[in-house]
């Protein structure tokens, strides 16, 4: 046998090979199975085996152009679009001053949406320019080309790149995420097509301005408009505008103040924007070659709620919640821009008053002085508005807001109080004798309030356990006695006391605002900014209307109702004007003469607390009202504490640091205005000339400047000297004959007033002066 390799047939009977199909011609002479005319294929052999055919290749790629477009179809009807994401919805709460520079955020996310129409036309077509020229004339909502030229480009290392719409941006930032996978990608493609089918471009682009990030922790043309400028959206010039719109691109890398390497390319960038409006005829030509490079502002730490921010924001919430205008709830979804009545200069001098004239006192090796907290807040009397509140040394070391807390007395600083009502009543002494300025009482220490039904058992002591004898209310109120003014409360009708108070301004819900005769030595537990908004009504002769925190808020560029402030005659201008003319004499030459250093006519009072726990001043010019407290309370457990031994001194008064603390303020934040004098209507018998109904020779004619001033400051001596004594019969002593009041009452208090009692001598009241 042969070694050759043998084929392998079919053979006849004979042994020779069979005649098959494909074998050999048939009898007709053709090659079966062919069609006449065609030759047969050659059989494919060797590597060609592996290579499909082009019919194999179409096929496939039919086939898999029918999955993908099954796929398509099934992802489009599948994947609904999402709800938002929670980071490109949350908003900060924005505070701003009245000039419209911005006091806090109290948001994570630096983010203020505006409206489209808020945003100028040149910033908006500069955005364009930027990322999407073609974005309101082209109906796609994704760039095919755009994204196989980014993929390729990213493929072959030429640096990642979008290849997206502004439809896709938009989808990204608000739907769905910043992280770079084909799933997220696809997914950003299907919703971005289901979005422009059931959004206008408008609602698109305005999305995609109040999510996109542009640097410096802004979120949104707004907050960049902030970040950059310090300026809002609506005040963007066309260059501006087309500076943030570079940011887009590369926010850290063209912030050119943080990176001023990467200037250059910034301006690039810049000029790619500008010229690009140009050739799409959104700027003048003329106008691009005037156009210069607008260098923002320095970047600004986060404002956060450190210093008075905390405070200021803490005061507004509470304003807004109890004035029903906005709930905690609303407000913490965020997104508020408000605008306060505060006043940036006046703000800041408020600071610097404290400062240098509390806080600057303070040593490390005092213990007292870690106690000291200092409160105010400035009013203008004739709109009511708060243009300064003081909280506290700062706000995320001292949490609780010193301006608006009501837990500490105020003592004296509620003795004009007393005298307003008496003449808004027509009140009479027990004798029967018309309270005026220079109604003669009985100013000895530790004296007897006396009622209609007799004693009351209630005796306080004056500071120092000064007896004054018989001596005007206009010097009581000088040296602030308290034996005088406890007996005129009950004068009066401590009842009517409280409901004058109320009517100044006190909110009847103070806590300790008891009618009894202690009321008028400020028992009252009643904020800073609640006094003053009493002694405002005071400055602006008793008209009273509630005091505004809050100018304006917005929302989303849709402004938000304020209710409209009023006013009513709260008591009548000659009991507010007598008042004031009697406080007048306080600055000149009672316990306050360090508020002469305002430099202007000023009225004012001091008071201090029980225990020396706080000590305050209290007044006003014709134009500006402000409350000044020092208070003592441990840092650790929080209780009050006195005073004592606090800034150096042995007791802090109303007439030292708050009395010069309100005239260092009320200086500055009213240097610039004229100095304006008092315009009085004082009832009769309120000015320092009249005449004392004293007999000449009476033997009671103590003179109150002989005894000590322990409330003035430390630097000024009373010159205050008693009125003269005119011709007539002495008046009997106050508490030693009964009478009846008048007003309306007859023989005894009304209006809720009590008498007293027993229990009158256990009541805490402030043991000073002023």
């Amino acid at each position: 046998m042969s070694d050759e390799p043998q084929s392998w047939a079919p053979r006849d009977s004979s042994g020779a090979a069979a005649s098959t199909g494909n074998h050999g011609p048939t009898a007709s002479g053709k090659k079966p199975g062919k069609k006449p005319g065609k030759k047969a294929r050659p059989r494919r052999t060797g590597w060609r085996r592996a290579v499909p055919t082009w019919r194999m290749t179409l096929g496939t790629l039919l086939g898999l152009v029918v999955l993908l477009g099954i796929g398509i179809f099934a992802a489009y009807r599948l994947v609904d679009i999402p709800a938002a994401n929670a980071s490109a919805t949350a908003q900060s709460n924005v505070y701003f001053y009245r000039d419209g520079s911005v006091i806090a955020r109290d948001g994570d996310v630096n983010r203020e949406k505006v409206r489209l129409t808020q945003i100028p036309p040149s910033v908006r077509h500069a955005v364009l320019a930027a990322e999407d020229r073609d974005f309101y004339s082209d109906d796609r909502a994704v760039d095919v080309k755009a994204m196989v030229r980014a993929g390729w480009n990213t493929v072959t290392g030429k640096g990642k790149q979008g290849g997206s719409t502004i439809t896709q941006q938009y989808v990204k930032n608000y739907y769905l995420g910043q992280e770079r996978t084909v799933l997220r990608k696809a997914k950003e493609a299907i919703i971005a097509v289901k979005l422009n089918r059931e959004e206008t471009k408008d609602q698109i682009f305005e999305g995609y301005l109040n999510t996109s990030y542009f640097g410096r922790n802004a979120y949104g043309i707004q907050a960049a408009a902030q970040a950059y400028y310090g300026k809002n959206v609506e005040d963007l010039t066309t260059a501006e505008g087309a500076y943030l719109a570079s940011l887009l691109n590369a926010p850290s890398a063209y912030d050119v103040i943080a990176h001023p390497a990467n200037e250059p390319a910034a301006q690039r960038r810049w000029n790619y924007v500008l010229n690009g409006m140009v050739k799409e005829g959104w700027l003048d030509a003329a106008e691009r070659a005037t156009t210069r490079f607008p260098t923002p502002g320095e970047a600004k730490p986060p404002t956060g709620l450190s210093g008075q921010r905390g405070y200021i924001v803490q005061a507004v919430e509470d304003y807004l919640n109890r004035r029903g205008i906005l709930d905690a709830k609303t407000l913490a979804t965020g997104g508020y821009r408000i605008t306060t009545t505060l006043d940036k200069p006046k703000q800041d001098a408020f600071v610097k008053a404290v400062d240098e004239n509390v806080m600057s006192r303070t040593s490390t090796e005092r213990e007292a002085d870690r106690n000291v907290r200092v409160g105010g807040a400035s009013i203008v009397p004739e709109t009511g508005e708060v243009v300064a509140l003081y909280g506290g040394i700062d706000y995320t070391k001292q949490y609780v807001s010193n301006a608006t807390r009501r837990d500490y007395q105020v003592g004296s600083i509620f003795k004009p109080f007393v005298l307003t009502s008496a003449v808004v009543n027509d009140s009479t002494t027990q004798d029967g004798r018309p309270i005026t300025a220079n109604t003669v009482y009985d100013g000895t220490n530790k004296r007897t309030v006396v009622g209609v039904q007799g004693s009351t058992d209630y005796a306080p002591a004056n500071e120092d356990d000064v007896d004054y004898g018989d001596i005007t209310v206009r010097v009581a109120t000088d040296k602030s006695v308290n034996s005088v003014y406890a007996q005129m409360a009950q004068d009066v009708g401590p009842g009517k006391v409280r409901d004058t108070a109320v009517a100044l301004g006190i909110p009847a819900d103070t806590p300790d605002l008891t009618a009894s005769p202690s009321i008028a030595l400020g028992t009252a537990n009643a904020s800073v900014l609640d006094m003053a908004e009493a002694y405002a009504t005071l400055a602006d002769h008793g008209r009273h209307g509630r005091y505004v925190l809050v100018e304006k808020v917005t929302k989303d560029g849709a402004e938000i109702e304020l209710p409209e402030r009023t006013t009513d005659q709260a008591v009548s201008r000659e009991a507010a004007d007598t008042t004031t003319a009697v406080l007048r004499s306080v600055v000149e030459g009672g316990t306050g003469t360090a508020a002469q250093a305002v430099g202007r006519p000023a009225v004012g009072k001091t008071g201090t607390a029980e225990e020396d726990r706080a000590a305050w001043f209290a007044g006003y010019t014709p134009d500006l009202a402000t409350v000044v407290a020092v208070m003592g309370q441990n840092p650790d457990t929080g209780a009050q504490t006195p005073l004592y031994g606090a800034l150096g001194l042995p007791r802090v008064n109303g007439g030292g640091a708050p009395a010069e603390t309100w005239a260092a303020y009320t200086e500055a934040a009213l240097r610039s205005s004229p100095a304006q004098e008092f315009d009085l209507r004082p009832a009769p018998g309120s000015d320092e000339g009249d005449e004392l109904l004293v007999d000449e020779d009476s033997d009671t004619s103590t003179d109150p400047s002989s005894s000590p001033d322990p409330d003035a400051s430390p630097d000024s001596t009373s010159d205050t000297t008693p009125d003269s004594t005119p011709n007539g019969s002495a008046p009997p002593t106050p508490g030693t004959s009964t009478g009846g009041n008048t007003g309306g009452s007859t023989g005894g208090n009304t209006g809720g007033d009590t008498t007293g009692g027993a229990d009158e001598g256990a009541v805490s009241v402030p043991d000073g002066n002023g």
